[in-house]
């Protein structure tokens, strides 16, 4: 018999999507820095029910999720705001607003979860970066070796910034990045092509796919895959 005991997971620690696939949260879906989910309750009162048994839960954790409500629907953001991460404390809190929901009759639909990114094109994003930050009261973090600004709440879009060569006449210079869940991505791409868009280049993929619509203008869709060897 072992005397070994299993080391419990450090509440500091940020996980990866990589890791988070292992963890049983069908439920959820990781997008950028956090996780979400989405139910529908059927009515407002139900949604405001499931809002009061999971604000319980979390006084009782000291860990808190972030929370939308509207008639009949309830969508969660969770993320350690002290690490700027999804960390254990999260997946935690994930299985227990799962089961709080499946307790209340809510249906999860993760397949409608989705992050917007907007990229902005620059020849010096150091110059009009603090800008951005300060005009929108986004927050500047590093992630995947870039600089990028963020809404502290998860809800607005969060923005980076695309290396272009220097020109002296403005042009339209933002393009959209739409982060959803990897099994979405061909349903997404068929739906767009089917509204008259087309797919325009996939040699990234699975990181992301380039699409455009009839006249042109184009736009990702970006999943967390495939990212390790861009």
């Amino acid at each position: 018999m072992s005397d070994k005991t299993e080391t419990p997971p450090d509440p500091k620690r940020t996980l990866t999507e990589q890791e988070l696939v292992s963890e049983q949260l069908p439920d959820w879906r990781m997008l950028i820095d956090r996780l979400h989910a989405s139910f529908d309750t059927g009515d407002f009162v139900s949604a405001v029910k499931l809002v009061d048994a999971i604000t319980l839960a979390a006084e009782e954790m000291n860990h808190y999720p972030d929370l939308d409500l509207a008639y009949g629907r309830l969508d969660v953001r969770l993320i350690s705001h002290d690490v700027g991460g999804v960390t254990s404390r999260d997946v935690v809190l994930a299985l227990t607003i799962s089961e709080l929901a499946l307790a209340a009759g809510a249906t999860p639909h993760p397949e409608r979860t989705s992050v917007l990114e907007l990229g902005l094109d620059s020849a010096d994003e150091a110059e009009i970066r603090p800008f951005w930050a300060a005009l929108l009261d986004y927050d500047t973090v590093e992630a995947w070796g870039e600089i990028q600004i963020r809404d502290a709440t998860g809800r607005r879009a969060t923005i980076w910034f695309q290396p272009t060569d220097a020109h002296d006449v403005p042009r339209q210079r933002w393009h959209l990045d739409l982060r959803i869940p990897p099994e979405m991505v061909e349903d997404r791409i068929a739906a767009a092509i089917e509204a008259g868009g087309e797919l325009v280049d996939d040699t990234a993929a699975p990181a992301f796919w380039v699409l455009a619509d009839p006249q042109g203008n184009r736009a990702c869709l970006t999943t967390w895959q495939g990212r390790e060897s861009l």
